[in-house]
C-alpha cells in the first residue's frame, strides 16, 4: 500500500498579507493617501457652510466613502497606482499593426498626444 502524507490547508491561508482578510495592504495605503485630501476638502466645506452638523457629516461621508471604497477595491484586482502605471505605459508604447501582404509591421503612433496644426495627416500627405 502507498502511504501518502495528508496536508490540511487552513481556512485563512488566503488572508495572508491582507487587512481584515479583505483588502490588500497596498490598497489600504492608497486609500489613506486619497483620504487625506478628501478629509481636507470636507473640513473646508464644514467650515464655510452654514448647515447643521448632520448635513455636514452626510456631505463628508458622500465624498469620503466612494473615494476610499474605490481605492480599497481597486480595478480588476489591481491597486489604482498599478492600474494607472499600466495604462500610461500602454498609452505611450502602443503601436499600429500594418499588414500589406508581407510580415506584420509595427509603427509607432507618435502624435497621438499632439494636436495637428489645423490639417489632418491625410491632407498633409496629399500635398
Amino acid at each position: 500500500m502507498n502511504e501518502q502524507d495528508i496536508y490540511y490547508i487552513p481556512v485563512n491561508f488566503t488572508d495572508a498579507g491582507r487587512v481584515l482578510g479583505l483588502f490588500e495592504l497596498r490598497n489600504c495605503i492608497e486609500a489613506a493617501v486619497l483620504a487625506v485630501p478628501t478629509v481636507g476638502l470636507c473640513t473646508l466645506i464644514a467650515n464655510f457652510t452654514p448647515f447643521s452638523l448632520t448635513v455636514k457629516l452626510i456631505i463628508s461621508l458622500c465624498l469620503l466613502v466612494p473615494v476610499c471604497g474605490f481605492a480599497l477595491v481597486g480595478i480588476r484586482d489591481e491597486s489604482l497606482s498599478r492600474f494607472l502605471i499600466t495604462y500610461f505605459h500602454w498609452r505611450t508604447s502602443r503601436r499600429i499593426a500594418l499588414n500589406k501582404g508581407g510580415p506584420i509591421k509595427y509603427e509607432r503612433k507618435r502624435n497621438h498626444f499632439r494636436r495637428s496644426g489645423g490639417r489632418s495627416a491625410k491632407s498633409r500627405a496629399r500635398r
